[in-house]
């Protein structure tokens, strides 16, 4: 059934999918097709139920359909699905944002995480009135031209440093550093005094598998962009109210001057946004001069299922929750490896983690592309025999969420125990 439905889909669709990391390419084999999802749970066509630890690659914090986003879903449908007009619903939205945010006092709604990307560099380059900017090896973006050079998620996940149909001129004022790796911001900035508008950085990496900022990382940032006068952009569209409720820039205490977001800013449904301060911000139109526009941006129903998971998130205790079921699947399996004498890097912190093929700590692009990418094929496998959803692809993220139950967790780990031992 599944084979059927997928050799139909190839029939219409590129490769099946309609993203590219959804076919399976890197782990082999038929991708399952979902049916329906219920709190930690996805059930597929065949009527297979499954842990899942995908979370559609991170907004489920709350799991799947939670109650109170569903219902505020369906009440803001009732009332018509797009007006091309301001709501009340964006402004509420855009008020639990500066108030979670450190970073923000203005807010502009999009529709992707890709177009909140790529509105803020333009905005960094208004405001600074420069054209380069710096972004690191391995991290991801979104697929905006400038910004596929040696990026991460599907395209480190399919050994391709950028995209065919993007112009060289179009990535003429990319500049690309080391990860964790100051000198090379460093050597850059001296190479382009007074040319770069700014350093953009996944807070904690998270699309070359999950790579830990080291200590001082992203602070040496602040310090290099405050010295050049040049602008630091957070993209905290995965950090963003998973680490904490104000994101990676309140739990490593930096705060950039742009922050990008999206995935559970948008409750399971496409949303993007950008914020930072409202000197910054008021150069975009109709403020200022900086264009961009959006015929469905703030969408209602979008702005609805945001709400209610902010919301939910402000809530007694919910991180320490949270985090406390993180810290019992990542202590879990890694007492598995150490039971087995089976060595492997995991990374993780929070709710956000991966696991690497490699005896070698994973802190940068360098490190996470020597990683066993067979063996996790053959790992991601024997999971999903045992009804546990991993990410099809070595170089992505596991995600936790409140729904996860202690049982999930119990059965995850003894699953893991015996892929382990059967590798």
């Amino acid at each position: 059934m599944i084979t059927d439905i997928f050799e139909r889909s190839k029939r219409v669709i590129p490769g099946g999918v309609n993203s590219p990391v959804r076919a399976f390419r890197s782990v082999g084999g038929t991708p399952y097709f979902v049916s329906s999802a219920k709190g930690s749970k996805i059930t597929d066509i065949s009527g297979r139920e499954y842990i899942d630890y995908v979370c559609s690659w991170g907004p489920m914090i709350l799991g799947h359909a939670e109650e109170s986003v569903i219902s505020a879903i369906k009440s803001a449908a009732d009332k018509g699905t797009s007006y091309g007009a301001p709501t009340v619903a964006e402004v509420e939205l855009a008020e639990l944002i500066t108030e979670f945010i450190p970073s923000a006092e203005s807010v502009r709604m999009v529709s992707s995480g890709t177009e909140a990307v790529m509105s803020a560099i333009r905005l960094a380059r208004a405001y600074t009135s420069r054209d380069m900017f710096i972004k690191f090896e391995g991290c991801y973006h979104g697929h905006s031209d400038a910004l596929l050079v040696k990026a991460g998620s599907g395209l480190l996940t399919f050994g391709t440093p950028s995209s065919p149909g993007v112009p060289a001129d179009t990535t003429k004022n990319t500049l690309v550093a080391s990860y964790n790796d100051l000198a090379s911001v460093k050597k850059l900035f001296q190479e382009y005094p007074k040319k770069i508008a700014c350093v953009i950085v996944e807070p904690v990496a998270a699309n070359m598998g999950v790579v830990l900022p080291k200590d001082g990382f992203l602070q040496g940032l602040r310090e290099i962009c405050d010295k050049e006068g040049a602008l630091l952009i957070f993209d905290e569209i995965i950090t963003g109210f998973r680490l904490a409720k104000g994101g990676a820039q309140e739990f490593f205490d930096v705060v950039p001057d742009i922050t990008a977001l999206g995935k559970i800013v948008g409750g399971g449904l496409p949303v993007g946004a950008y914020a930072g301060s409202k000197k910054i911000m008021n150069l975009i139109s109709p403020e200022g001069p900086v264009y961009q526009a959006g015929t469905l941006s703030g969408n209602p129903l979008a702005m609805a299922a945001g709400i209610a998971t902010l919301k939910k998130l402000k809530e007694k205790d919910f991180y320490k929750k949270l985090n406390t079921a993180s810290e019992a699947l990542f202590d879990g399996m890694l007492e598995n490896g150490r039971a087995l004498g089976y060595n492997f890097t995991l990374n993780h912190i929070g709710s956000l983690g991966s696991l690497f093929f490699t005896e070698k700590d994973v802190v940068g692009y360098e490190s996470a592309v020597i990683s066993d990418t067979a063996k996790y094929a053959r790992f991601f496998h024997l999971m999903l025999d045992k009804a546990i959803a991993f990410a099809p692809a070595q170089f992505e993220a596991i995600f936790v969420s409140s729904a996860h139950s202690e049982a999930d967790i119990e059965n995850t780990l003894k699953a893991h125990y015996i892929c382990l031992r059967n590798l």
